[in-house]
């Protein structure tokens, strides 16, 4: 794996703690998607239980390793979305989930060692389940280690935040995210971590997903909508059809582009014939139907209302 450089400032402050035999019980992986959190957490968990370790990385050999590797390793859990009683996957992370997690943690480890649990989302926790987890945090048991992983750290309760060693993953300089990019074999690096908004995990599946033409196609609905020549109807059929919030996301960039060059006293790449300051409102339309898109609401009409804005 080409082990993202970003995380070489954590990787060796968390390694450090451990040399010193002072790691703390639980760890707050915390920021944006696509910087690479849950692939440090698996690192850091089998460097962790490895018995053979070598600098704090895995031997990959070793018993420990062989379990991991199978997902049977007996001091390893992790704790994500559940499923219902009918089978069908929860939308959030509930008490009786924590409750038997903690009922879990109070029993020894099988291996002598560390107990390692992962709750991932940790910001999906509903409040009961947030309360819960607190008395374990409180009280932690000898050589048990909570490591919590959150794109959205603000949405758990300042208790549980406060108990936990952070970890930031922040977006890195773009001069270092673009030679990573290049090394993963991202061929227009520079495009896709532009359509990213300097995100180098995200560009990258971008890239490979083809995004970038996606990205492109926005702009021409766009432009074309604008020039009255789009049929809304079969626009907003596409977009629905194929990944409507990156789309959506990619207008954002469209109209925050439109602005820019309207400002620099260039004409505007959109053709839209609406003014800068109905340009910035619409730019806040846009995402605010990209949250909608998860709720109740209809695509199709959120969708048409919004071309009908842009038009």
């Amino acid at each position: 794996m080409n082990t993202p450089p970003w995380h070489a400032e954590p990787w060796t402050r968390l390694q450090a703690r451990r040399q010193r035999d002072a790691l703390p019980h639980a760890l707050l992986l915390a920021g944006p998607a696509g910087l690479g959190k849950r692939d440090f957490l698996q690192r850091f968990v089998r460097g962790l239980l490895c018995q053979q370790p070598v600098d704090g990385d895995a031997c990959g050999r070793c018993r420990s390793c062989l379990l991991l590797d199978a997902g049977t390793h007996p001091d390893r859990v992790t704790l994500s979305y559940g499923l219902r009683k009918d089978g069908v996957q929860r939308s959030e992370i509930v008490v009786d989930q924590i409750r038997e997690l903690s009922a879990r943690l109070a029993t020894s480890s099988q291996f002598g060692g560390w107990q390692v649990t992962s709750i991932d989302p940790a910001d999906a926790m509903n409040a009961a389940a947030a309360n819960a987890l607190l008395k374990t945090l409180e009280e932690p048991t000898r050589e048990t280690m909570l490591v919590l992983v959150a794109n959205a750290p603000w949405r758990l309760p300042q208790t549980i935040r406060s108990r936990c060693q952070r970890i930031d993953f922040a977006l890195p300089p773009r001069e270092q995210a673009l030679a990573w990019l290049q090394a993963e074999g991202v061929a227009d690096a520079v495009a896709a971590l532009d359509a990213a908004g300097g995100n180098p995990g995200l560009a990258r599946d971008w890239a490979r997903e083809g995004a970038l033409d996606r990205r492109k196609e926005v702009r021409k609905d766009l432009a074309a909508l604008a020039a009255g020549r789009g049929e809304a109807m079969e626009v907003v059929r596409r977009w629905l059809d194929n990944e409507p919030a990156q789309r959506l996301w990619f207008a954002a960039q469209a109209v925050a582009d439109e602005v820019k060059a309207r400002s620099s006293g260039q004409g505007g790449p959109l053709a839209s014939a609406l003014d800068v300051e109905s340009l910035g409102h619409w730019y806040d339309r846009v995402n605010r139907t990209r949250d909608a898109l998860r709720g109740p609401l209809r695509g199709d009409l959120l969708l048409l209302k919004l071309f009908g804005d842009w038009r």
